[in-house]
């Protein structure tokens, strides 16, 4: 069976992109087609098993493709990264879902991604590089052998600049260094930034003193992706916001990072809990992952 034979949801190839960092190719040729920079898909590696959001890092609509860099914290992204291999199918991959960006020509842009954020942010330096912005990317981890996708966002982007906390790689320090150091060169129009929470709400005090707008896109507790959970309310300018359908991107300068901070924790300990439990039966026995299943046996 050829690629363009297989089954929604089927992975086509995987790859350690960084430590726990994975890129997976899904056959998905309906959300290929439709999909817009800033959306994302539900994934369900099995039956029974929980529902987590994760960003459209890349498609091909010619080969009917979806790419998702997915970074291994909890159960399900531990099932994929140990689990699942190409040939394989999961339960679910639906979408695209979320808001897309609005893509203008809006001058000169920054866009920044730190760490697993540089997936999230490539498709959208793709289209406003397409519209006809100067498109300077920002792409920055703790160390050398964290940073991602440095080729695809030098291709996406007028220029690159890498930044590493420790200077194993590119320049040292932080990506507000080098933002700062952008609006020192000449005005910027507008600021994307995707990442960690500190390092959003890190760039968006900053252009907020600078006067730049900024956009951020928010990944919270998310369950039905469709606004009738509620999981995922935010407060964005003092009001509520539900990121699955309201988002996920919002004015970084009106975002209530301390609330989303609180409520990213809510369920940290059971996170970790089935992390590690399904890791230590996984390490003592691999076909401990009955929920995947191959794609022949749909």
């Amino acid at each position: 069976m050829n690629d363009n034979q297989q089954p929604t949801g089927t992975l086509l190839d995987k790859k350690e992109l960084a430590p726990k960092v994975h890129r997976y190719v899904f056959r998905a040729p309906d959300i290929a087609r439709r999909r817009k920079p800033g959306q994302f898909v539900i994934v369900r590696t099995g039956e029974g098993g929980e529902r987590i959001p994760l960003t459209i890092a890349d498609a091909d609509s010619n080969r009917g493709t979806v790419t998702l860099v997915v970074q291994e914290v909890g159960r399900t992204t531990a099932e994929m990264a140990r689990a699942l291999e190409p040939g394989m199918k999961i339960a679910d991959l639906v979408g695209p879902l979320g808001t897309p960006t609005h893509i203008e020509k809006y001058g000169r842009v920054v866009v920044v991604g730190g760490g697993i954020g540089v997936a999230p942010v490539h498709p959208i330096a793709q289209a406003m590089k397409a519209a006809g912005n100067e498109v300077i990317a920002v792409i920055g981890a703790r160390t050398k052998e964290l940073i991602i996708m440095e080729d695809e966002m030098r291709a996406a982007s007028s220029r690159l600049v890498v930044m590493t906390d420790d200077g194993s790689y590119g320049a040292k320090g932080f990506v507000t260094d080098a933002v700062k150091a952008e609006a020192e060169k000449g005005k910027i129009d507008l600021v994307v930034a995707i990442g960690p929470v500190p390092m959003m709400r890190a760039v968006s005090n900053l252009t907020r003193e600078l006067g730049i707008p900024t956009m951020v896109s928010l990944n919270p507790i998310m369950i039905d992706g469709t606004g009738m959970c509620g999981g995922c309310r935010v407060s964005v300018g003092g009001e509520t916001k539900f990121v699955c359908v309201d988002g996920p991107e919002f004015d970084g300068h009106k975002v209530d990072f301390d609330e989303l901070v609180r409520r990213q924790r809510f369920y940290a300990g059971e996170e970790k809990s089935s992390h590690e439990t399904f890791v230590e039966s996984h390490t003592r026995d691999p076909k401990t992952c009955k929920l995947l299943r191959l794609a022949d046996d749909t």
